[in-house]
Order: C-alpha cells, then sequence, then structure tokens
C-alpha cells in the first residue's frame, strides 16, 4: 500500500507539472529533525525503565501491592505488565512474554495480561513524546485522565477475564 500511495503521488505530480522531488526532501530533512528532537526523550524513558527495573523498585512496588491484587483477584504476574505499561509497550510486552513462558498463552495469567495489554496505553511514553513533539509544557489533565483511562482499562480486562 505504501508503494502504491508513493506511485500515486510521483503520477499526481507528473501529471500536474509540478517538482515533487524538493518537497520530498524538504519533508525528509524535517523528519530527521523530529527524530533529533525526540532522541534524548526516548532515551530518557528508556533509561527511567530499566533504573526502575534493575534498582529493584519495580519488584517493591509488585511487593507492596501484592495484598491489593489478592483482594481484587489479580494474579501477582500482571502487576509487572501494569506497572511497565504506563512508560514503555515493548518493556510491557517482555513481561507478557516472560507470562506466556511460565504459565503459556492460553493459561487464565496469559489470557489476562494480553487483554491487559490490549485495554491499556504507555501513558508516560504518549505523552512525553507527542507533547514534546508539539511543544506543549503543561499536561494540565492529561496526566490524571490518562491514569484513570489506564485503570477503566485494567478494570475491563478484568472484568472481560471473568465473564
Amino acid at each position: 500500500m505504501i508503494g502504491i500511495l508513493i506511485l500515486g503521488i510521483l503520477l499526481y505530480g507528473i501529471i500536474l507539472g509540478r517538482d515533487m522531488y524538493n518537497p520530498f526532501l524538504e519533508g525528509v530533512k524535517q523528519g530527521i529533525q523530529i527524530v533529533f528532537e525526540l532522541v534524548p526523550t526516548m532515551l530518557a524513558l528508556f533509561l527511567a525503565v530499566q533504573v526502575f527495573r534493575t534498582s529493584g523498585a519495580l519488584d517493591m512496588a509488585v511487593y507492596a501491592l501484592s495484598p491489593l491484587a489478592r483482594i481484587i483477584k489479580l494474579p501477582e504476574e500482571v502487576l509487572p505488565i501494569i506497572f511497565a505499561k504506563l512508560f514503555s509497550s515493548s518493556a510491557a510486552t517482555g513481561f507478557l512474554l516472560d507470562i506466556f513462558k511460565t504459565k503459556g498463552p492460553d493459561s487464565g495469567v496469559g489470557n489476562l495480561a494480553s487483554i491487559m495489554l490490549s485495554c491499556t496505553e504507555s501513558c508516560f511514553y504518549v505523552v512525553s513524546i507527542y507533547f514534546s513533539t508539539v511543544k506543549i509544557t503543561k499536561t494540565r489533565y492529561t496526566i490524571p485522565g490518562a491514569l484513570f483511562a489506564t485503570a477503566a482499562g485494567i478494570a475491563a480486562s478484568i472484568f472481560f477475564q471473568n465473564i
């Protein structure tokens, strides 16, 4: 589809007799500029996730929330997915794959983790990347709203797993 789209744009330019090369180069320059602006934010998020995991803070958070998880009948194995998903979908996917290896993808925990990964969003990643791209510095209600939506996604995943 992308090839057809590019070919269509080129044919459109040829038919109208317009220069398509220079606007293409301008777009590439803008794209590279955006990538260079996003790299520090992405590296900071990656570093934060790695520090959170390797420092033991993730294990302590899971340990602290385990009693609450037991009360709401949430398997402790999915708690790391909840924390990781806030910052990085790929880190959460790594935890999901760990659950698949130990419990299996068709297990109750594997099914719940899959639903949970699909029902939630990487809030801090999205806010930091998207807002920094368009130079928004005041998030106002975005983060509380995103965290509420994530909590709703977690609740929905538990509900749908137990149907």
